[in-house]
């Protein structure tokens, strides 16, 4: 069976200007791009013009179960509300409450034109039936707290578990610095260099840490990458850098990581700006993410769209920098390139068919056209002009539903999950 989308407006992040014509889709990938009529398929949606095409959205660092925990601890500073407010409720979590956040979690991102997310949190083999019953593309790391090695060895076996599954990438995932001793950090970047694992980790979120870093480890933020291996490893996901040193960023850039900018949760928890423009002006590699929905509180990649680029461009008082075009690059193909998922994130002959259809009747959309739908989209769109999301050829949300799922169960068993959870 083949799906046709025809006469749609299609843009990548590699592209200045979005192109008008067919996308044929067959046996989960992009087969042909064409003109406008030119192609045929056994299914078909007629986008007449008015609809986008963009490559699913990556959210390359979130905690999904944390959907449950929501709305605690609000506005407070990230290390009280980490160990006053989080952390005890995280620790009445069981498998089957983190299954039924992660479903709700999943529905919430599908709805918004997420395709694959990038997950560090617990009982990951829950996280990935989650995954494969909402039909979304994973990243999953076992977020690793303190010297218990045995998480290590769990992350290893994972990886063991799910190498041949093309909807699954594992990474090694110690939490951060300041919660992971040095010889354990040492040890995960050893494994994963010797595996062949990408690291995801917290890293410079707030302005303490490079405090820490210097008093408990005597080293600056590359330095400490260097010291641990880290700087070795086949890839990092660094999530935050709000306070990574300029002046180290030409550093960074020389070794295969991603920064994975998580503006709104940044914000919301006073953690400060995340020097976005020079990271990319510097030739680090940028991705995007909500965080949990604990901290942002929402899992809507279009806000974090449009606050990145708003963002820098307030603080640095210039309009010229952090462009719709790297923003949605970044929202896409270097979110799946961080997390290890290969011809994904571009709309090319060849490539996975994780899409987004985007409906542009709106009057929000009046005057878009090929030349500027890419600023109109990162500015002026949201999750609510989505009409739908795409895994590997197969609508995960098409027209307000969720093919193959009961909606009124997953949400009935979250509710039930967080009020037992509040209970406690």
């Amino acid at each position: 069976m083949t799906m046709l989308l025809k006469d749609v407006m299609f843009l990548d992040g590699s592209m200045d200007s979005a192109r008008s014509g067919d996308i044929l889709i067959e046996d989960g990938k992009i087969s042909s791009v064409g003109k406008a009529g030119s192609l045929i398929g056994d299914d078909m949606v007629d986008g007449k013009g008015r609809m986008a095409v963009l490559p699913g959205f990556v959210n390359c660092h979130t905690h999904a179960a944390m959907s449950l925990l929501r709305g605690l601890g609000e506005e407070r500073p990230l290390k009280e509300w980490l160990e006053e407010q989080i952390w005890p409720v995280e620790a009445n979590l069981n498998p089957e409450r983190i299954y039924w956040g992660t479903r709700s979690a999943l529905m919430e991102m599908a709805s918004s034109g997420t395709t694959c997310f990038g997950d560090m949190y617990f009982e990951m083999d829950k996280v990935t039936e989650a995954a494969k019953a909402c039909g979304m593309r994973a990243g999953i790391c076992r977020g690793i707290v303190g010297g218990d090695e045995s998480k290590i060895e769990e992350s290893l076996a994972l990886a063991d578990r799910y190498k041949d599954d093309p909807m699954v990438t594992v990474q090694m995932g110690p939490h951060a610095p300041y919660t992971v001793p040095l010889d354990v950090m040492k040890r995960i970047a050893f494994s994963a260099k010797d595996k062949g694992m990408s690291v995801h980790l917290h890293y410079l979120e707030t302005e303490w840490e490079l405090g820490y870093l210097k008093d408990e480890f005597g080293t600056g933020a590359m330095e400490y990458l260097e010291k641990t291996g880290l700087c070795d490893v086949p890839g990092l996901i660094l999530a935050h850098c709000v306070w990574f040193p300029e002046g180290e960023l030409s550093d960074l850039s020389r070794i295969p990581a991603t920064v994975v900018h998580n503006p709104g949760s940044n914000l919301k928890l006073g953690s400060g700006v995340a020097p976005v423009s020079l990271m990319i002006s510097s030739g680090v590699s940028v991705a995007l993410g909500t965080d949990g929905a604990a901290s942002n509180n929402r899992l809507d990649m279009w806000g974090e769209l449009r606050t990145a680029a708003l963002l820098h461009k307030g603080v640095l008082r210039d309009p010229s920098i952090v462009t719709a075009k790297e923003i949605l690059d970044g929202a896409t193909y270097r979110g799946y390139r961080a997390l290890g998922f290969e011809k994904a994130g571009l709309i090319r002959e060849g490539w996975k068919a994780d899409l987004v259809l985007v409906d542009l009747d709106g009057p929000n959309y009046i005057g878009v056209n090929e030349e500027n739908l890419g600023v109109f989209l990162v500015y002026a769109g949201s999750s609510s002009d989505v009409a739908g999301t795409m895994v590997d050829g197969s609508w995960i949300y098409i027209n307000g539903e969720f093919p193959g799922q009961d909606e009124e169960e997953v949400l009935s068993n979250a509710r039930k999950a967080r009020a037992e959870l509040i209970r406690r």
